[in-house]
């Protein structure tokens, strides 16, 4: 039987994933969109160790009512709906119920949108490299509406890398972007969390706090001589997430 791999955390997971994207360190013009909350600390790892910039693509699943394990679909920034096939009717569930779910998730949507970017301007992809990132896919409509979103936004490139994901998923996924990396697509796939042997809810105040270290550190980045920040992405991508050379 195939093994398929398994991640200590998501920062590991991260750091695994920034050895696949080391073609994009130091780029100006890239840029790591996290999917909170999950993504965001694979992101910024990623974005870390490749020293581009981190930002966020807000998207939001929309439980199925009595079910809301299973994805009935996801909505987005701008109010971009994606909704699986016989969504409504599927289980029984009715037109007037999928617009509840997604004004409530819409609203919470904006919360999160106040909440982790504040002032912070918005969104721009405009000629440029994004690469999209979550914890993990598994029925992929979150995804599949972050990258009808990010494809508005009007990007160069458009990459989308998980760590781990069903290959049926990464079949429909990978039609949709110009580059898919995923680390492990194991068959028998339940959900995101079995990959992981430390799979906690990631918290509003962890989000905040990783968006904060990032920003600031680009902030500082700019500052310094150009030579230095060349060398310091250079030594940083050189070494994978136990510190030896990759």
């Amino acid at each position: 039987m195939a093994e398929y791999r398994r991640f200590k955390d998501r920062t590991q997971a991260g750091k695994l994933l920034a050895r696949e994207l080391r073609e994009y360190t130091g780029r100006a013009d890239a840029v790591v969109l996290a999917l909170p909350r999950g993504g965001v600390p694979v992101a910024f790892a990623i974005a870390q160790r490749l020293g581009i910039e981190l930002d966020i693509l807000l998207v939001r699943k929309l439980g199925l009512p009595g079910h809301e394990e299973y994805a009935m679909g996801a909505v987005g920034s701008g109010g971009v709906r994606v909704l699986q096939p016989g969504v409504p009717g599927l289980m029984g569930v009715s037109a007037e119920q999928v617009e509840a779910v997604t004004q409530r998730e819409l609203a919470e949507l904006q919360r999160r949108e106040r909440a982790y970017r504040g002032a912070r301007e918005a969104l721009a992809l405009s000629g440029r490299t994004a690469i999209l990132v979550d914890d993990g896919v598994a029925t992929g409509s979150t995804m599949l509406a972050a990258i009808r979103i990010a494809r508005g936004l009007g990007p160069e490139e458009l990459v989308l890398a998980v760590p781990v994901a069903p290959p049926q998923t990464l079949a429909v996924l990978e039609r949709e972007v110009d580059r898919l990396v995923c680390l492990s697509a194991p068959p028998l796939f339940r959900s995101v969390g079995q990959w992981y042997d430390a799979f906690d809810q990631t918290g509003d105040e962890e989000v905040q706090d990783l968006l904060a270290d990032a920003w600031h550190a680009r902030t500082a980045e700019r500052q310094q001589p150009k030579e230095d920040r060349n060398h310091a992405t250079t030594a940083d991508a050189k070494h994978d997430d136990d510190g030896h050379r990759a």
